[in-house]
């Protein structure tokens, strides 16, 4: 039996666990804002058309903030368009997706579904096919509390109070050729220093994201990087990372080790930052949100798939509802792992996306919600990840992959909260058909229980929740984990996700 060993010390910190780290996103994309979060016709349907029951599970997932309106969407939209009486809000077409925009939805809705699930707003301006003065105007609807003309638009529309939104992305994914808007890094750059000036002259405080790159694959990746942030490291606080995962061509054992390619993109992306910093000779450290990450199975999906008639694209068409199984929830509390790993530089993240497209919770137009596999990793992890992330020292062994080399069988993450006492430890084996045991030294933690263990393992690793059996994957108990003398062991089976709580 292969056999691995960790050593946790809370006084090895790497840094506080924000909680923005468990944020989601929410984009007009296929059903998940309509027959998603709103569908006034549903049974559980409250008096704003929201679905009650996709509200409970949202409040279950511990999801801290949401990014919204999107994605490529935000690069054609008109912000206005979903604000106002609904009668006279204006159908679009979305170039992104090739869909019809009924604008039913907008910016006031979603804030009110906001505080019904208890999350924050993370609001994306489009800098693709607009600019620096429609920036100022929905800044200045959303956040001033009255007296000028946006602002009593908006209390005229219902919202007396302002929306207080603390965090802006400038754009979205403007490095793709298939974005609307897309340039060169430089083009990029000016106009998002621009706006990030002029929204800074209405509120100093805000928080910005400039566009890094959409995937570590890009071509410019790393020179978009560096170029953006020599133009607008005074201006910003963040830089964006954006990357999915899937298995190529049948390769599971580089799958299971996609965290690795996280880690080396948010160390590459970091380290180019650091670079700009030393450059211009700054004291300001500048933090990554990572906000968009998934499971996402692209290779399903391709332009010929697309209604190309203008006059035919849908409302809300069934895009992007992958169907996720007990390896890609493995795969997914990984990447999770690697997130609260670089706690230090990664401050905010957003799963993409949150209900119906590539996303934790799916529903049927009148009829139930449910949580597919991946909902488990997050919730667990968004519950028992606090305080700080510590640093660790793991030995174990390691396996040989077509992508990334020799990894390592096993992942793990801890945290520690001091005022509290409790601790988590979350670990992954990455193996295909064997099990390891760890010997995890909880000696420095002091007098410890263990308080509860959750696991995502199945003898069928494509097990998957359906609509026509809703729980046939579920968290369990990993009833091996046994406290003696300081050390925890825990026997993690093949391709399984443990989470251990610690009191």
């Amino acid at each position: 039996m292969n056999r691995a060993h960790l050593t946790i010390d809370p006084h090895f910190v790497v840094g506080p666990v924000n909680r923005r780290l468990f944020g989601s996103f929410v984009e007009h994309l296929g059903r998940c804002v309509y027959d998603g979060i709103h569908e006034p016709s549903h049974p559980r349907a409250d008096a704003d058309g929201f679905r009650e029951d996709v509200i409970e599970l949202v409040r279950e997932l511990g999801v801290s903030a949401v990014r919204y309106p999107g994605g490529n969407f935000v690069s054609g939209y008109r912000w206005e368009d979903g604000v106002g009486p609904r009668e006279d809000r204006p159908r679009r077409l979305d170039l992104a997706w090739h869909s019809t925009e009924t604008n039913e939805v907008g910016l006031d809705e979603f804030a009110v579904w906001l505080d019904k699930v208890g999350s924050e707003l993370m609001y994306a301006v489009n800098l693709g096919t607009r600019g620096i003065q429609e920036a100022l105007d929905v800044l200045e609807y959303a956040n001033i509390a009255s007296g000028t003309a946006l602002s009593d638009q908006r209390r005229r529309n219902g919202t007396p109070a302002p929306h207080d939104i603390r965090m802006w992305c400038l754009g979205n994914e403007m490095d793709g050729p298939w974005q609307l808007g897309h340039g060169t890094a430089e083009e990029y750059a000016q106009i998002a220093s621009k706006t990030a000036k002029a929204m800074r002259q209405v509120d100093a405080d805000l928080e910005l994201v400039v566009c890094g790159s959409s995937g570590a694959q890009m071509p410019t990746f790393g020179t978009w990087e560096r170029v953006v942030l020599e133009a607008t490291y005074d201006d910003v606080d963040y830089i964006s990372c954006h990357a999915y995962y899937e298995p190529k061509d049948g390769d599971l054992g580089s799958f299971l080790a996609s965290a690795v390619n996280m880690d080396r993109f948010i160390d590459s992306v970091a380290a180019t930052a650091d670079h700009v910093k030393a450059v211009l000779r700054s004291d300001k450290t500048m933090y990554i949100s990572f906000d968009e990450w998934n499971v996402w199975y692209q290779s399903r999906y391709n332009d010929v798939d697309k209604i190309t008639a203008a006059d035919e694209w849908p409302v809300a068409p069934r895009l992007l509802e992958d169907s996720y199984s007990v390896l890609d929830a493995v795969v997914f509390g990984n990447l999770m792992i690697s997130l609260i790993r670089h706690a230090d530089r990664v401050t905010s993240a957003s799963l993409a996306q949150l209900v119906n497209v590539i996303a934790p919770i799916m529903t049927e137009p009148g009829g139930d919600a449910w949580r597919q596999t991946t909902f488990f990793p997050f919730a667990l992890t968004s519950r028992l990840a606090q305080g700080t992330t510590l640093r660790l020292r793991l030995d174990c062994p390691t396996y040989e992959t077509a992508q990334y080399g020799e990894v390592p069988v096993v992942d793990a993450v801890a945290t520690h909260d001091a005022e509290s006492g409790r601790s988590a430890v979350f670990l992954v084996n990455r193996s295909l058909d064997e099990d390891v045991t760890v010997d995890i030294d909880v000696s420095m933690l002091g007098a410890v229980s263990i308080a509860e263990t959750h696991m995502i393992h199945d003898d069928d690793i494509h097990a998957a929740n359906t609509r026509d059996d809703q729980d046939r994957v579920r968290p369990t108990g990993n009833d091996s984990a046994r406290l003696e003398s300081g050390t925890i062991t825990v026997t993690l089976p093949p391709v399984s996700w443990t989470a251990l709580g610690l009191h």
